[in-house]
């Protein structure tokens, strides 16, 4: 993608490409699947931003409830995703 490319308004912005959904889980919405040729690079936008940082906190707090990850490992990636945010940054 080039910055000749006009970009929508919603790009990057994650309470509209991966909003919360009623039954509590985040679901990009279908008319990004289907119409949108930046949906991809949007997400990934989205995410690396703090509210990105919120939302791995928010999968790592569903798995540690869910027993499919430990406390430790739990730990351990929120420590990760904490080095990334600060990385992001400071850059």
């Amino acid at each position: 993608m080039t910055d000749s490319v006009k970009k929508p308004a919603c790009f990057g912005r994650l309470d509209k490409v991966f909003p919360m959904t009623d039954s509590g889980l985040r679901q990009t919405p279908e008319n990004c699947f289907k119409t949108c040729s930046m949906k991809t690079q949007c997400l990934k936008r989205a995410m690396a931003t703090g509210q990105g940082m919120k939302v791995e906190e928010e999968i790592l707090n569903r798995g540690e409830k869910a027993g499919t990850i430990t406390f430790l490992e739990r730990w351990s990636r929120k420590k990760q995703a904490s080095r990334k945010d600060k990385l992001r940054r400071e850059t």
